[in-house]
């Protein structure tokens, strides 16, 4: 093993020890979860309880997590062996391969030439783009955290977002991976992680803004922004959808409503192009659009307008008076966006969603 491999296996391994029952869960499934490890019949995923994954490092600091020991056998190992084992691979590179990929971590450089007595574990589509992403994106949902007191906190309290309690589709992760292009470097940034999801909840994205160190703006990269996964039809919703729905482009534009009417369910679709194909829940009578002032936001509401009328689904736009309703809450304030949107409203849905302003 070259240094460089030496390296990288062993950044690998401490990161996927700090997210070893996600390995395990992926990896193991014949196993199950018991206090502080996962148990399973062996390294290629037999069911039983012979082998013992730590799951997380003892308190008193003895104990490593990803740590695994077969009672059986007497075989040990981290998860770097798990993933080869559990798979059949030979080849430390394509182990390590495996390991970004269930980590979301850029690909090491393609080989020259293709190895044919490798298994087809990480295939691409035609456009170049990793296929299961789905899957990537709902592993990198798993590895984040709440965003109570953390810098995806601070930069929504930047936007003069206030509400962020019982925001369950908002995460954050403390390092994820940027990159540029495929021939630019690996970065790792915090970013504010949120779930797209669909009609029934499922997770089928996430979309990602990458963070400030401080989180008191956009990492200084190329693109702070990015989705992934399954998007056309979903969106990161905000409560929970009966006969009234508001939906719109950007996370911080819908969140602004949230912060003048907080029970008025959300869906922010993440473009303009999301927006005019986003999928109507069953139950839904009316439908309030979040017009962005640019002409791809007119399509979107065109577009809306026409599908909704022939849903039969009351449609009505919501237009703020600056560039988004964001700009609105930051420069007007609430008490002006409460007077801009109450003229807009349904009458019925003035009473029942837009509070009175009391911050």
């Amino acid at each position: 093993m070259t240094d460089t491999q030496s390296w990288d296996a062993g950044d690998l391994a401490r990161r996927l020890a700090e997210n070893a029952e996600a390995v395990c869960r992926h990896y193991l499934s014949a196993g199950r979860r018991h206090g502080n490890y996962w148990l399973v019949g062996d390294v290629h995923n037999t069911p039983g309880q012979s082998l013992y994954v730590r799951l997380h490092g003892g308190p008193d600091g003895r104990g490593r997590a990803g740590k695994w020991t077969d009672g059986a056998t007497g075989q040990h190992g981290d998860l770097l062996d798990i993933i080869r084992e559990s798979l059949g691979l030979l080849d430390f590179r394509d182990v390590a391969d495996e390991a970004r990929r269930f980590l979301c971590l850029p690909q090491s450089e393609p080989r020259s030439a293709p190895d044919r007595g490798r298994s087809h574990v990480f295939s691409h589509d035609t456009s170049g783009q990793a296929s299961g992403t789905a899957d990537a994106a709902r592993r990198l949902w798993a590895m984040s955290r709440p965003i109570a007191g953390t810098l995806a906190e601070t930069w929504l309290r930047q936007r003069d977002l206030t509400r962020l309690s019982g925001l369950p589709s908002l995460r954050f992760h403390p390092d994820c991976y940027y990159r540029a292009d495929a021939d630019s470097p690996t970065e790792t940034w915090p970013a504010l992680i949120a779930a797209v999801t669909d009609l029934e909840d499922h997770v089928t994205g996430v979309h990602r803004t990458w963070l400030a160190r401080d989180g008191r703006g956009k990492a200084p990269v190329e693109i702070p922004r990015r989705a992934m996964g399954d998007l056309l039809g979903n969106a990161v919703r905000f409560g929970m959808v009966s006969d009234v729905l508001a939906a719109g482009e950007g996370i911080e534009t819908v969140l602004s409503l949230h912060e003048i009417m907080p029970d008025l369910p959300l869906a922010a679709c993440l473009s303009s192009a999301h927006l005019a194909a986003t999928a109507f829940p069953p139950t839904l009578r009316r439908l309030y659009v979040l017009r962005d002032d640019d002409p791809a936001g007119d399509h979107a509401v065109t577009t809306l307008q026409a599908r909704t009328q022939e849903a039969g689904i009351e449609c009505l736009v919501l237009s703020p008076r600056l560039a988004d309703f964001n700009d609105d809450l930051r420069y007007l304030g609430r008490g002006a966006m409460r007077a801009i949107l109450h003229p807009q409203l349904a009458p019925q849905d003035v009473a029942r969603f837009l509070h009175p302003v009391t911050h």
